[in-house]
C-alpha cells in the first residue's frame, strides 16, 4: 500500500497520548503492514529485561528504553521549506512522481 511518508521525514503527532501530541520527530521506520510509523523520541516505552545467556554472550538485565510504533493517521508531515505541518500532494510529470506541499506548493523528496 503506498504512503507518502517516508524514512528520513520530519513528522508532528497531531492526535494521541497527551505527552506526544504536538512532538516533531525524524520517521526511523516504516511498517506498510499495519499502517504504522516509528518516530524518534515519540511513543517511548520501558521493557522490563531479565539476564539472558544466548551463546557466550550475557545480556544485560534492566529497563530497556524504546520507541514504539504510531498510527500513521495520527502523524502529519512537515514542510522542509515553511516548516509547518502539512498535507501532502502527488503531482507527475515526465520524470516521475514529486510530493508537493499543499500549503506552500514546494516539492518534498
Amino acid at each position: 500500500m503506498k504512503v507518502k511518508i517516508r524514512k528520513g521525514d520530519t513528522v508532528e503527532v497531531i492526535s494521541g497520548r497527551l505527552e506526544d501530541k504536538g512532538k516533531r520527530g525524524e520517521v526511523v521506520n516504516v511498517i506498510l503492514d499495519e499502517r504504522r510509523v516509528v518516530v524518534q523520541g515519540v511513543n517511548i516505552r520501558t521493557k522490563h529485561q531479565k539476564q539472558v545467556q544466548a551463546g557466550n554472550r550475557q545480556m544485560n538485565p534492566g529497563r530497556v528504553q524504546f520507541e514504539g510504533p504510531v498510527a500513521i493517521s495520527n502523524v502529519m508531515l512537515v514542510c522542509p521549506k515553511c516548516g509547518e505541518a502539512t498535507r501532502v500532494a502527488v503531482q507527475r510529470d515526465e520524470e516521475g512522481a514529486h510530493r508537493v506541499c499543499k500549503n506552500c506548493q514546494a516539492t518534498i523528496d
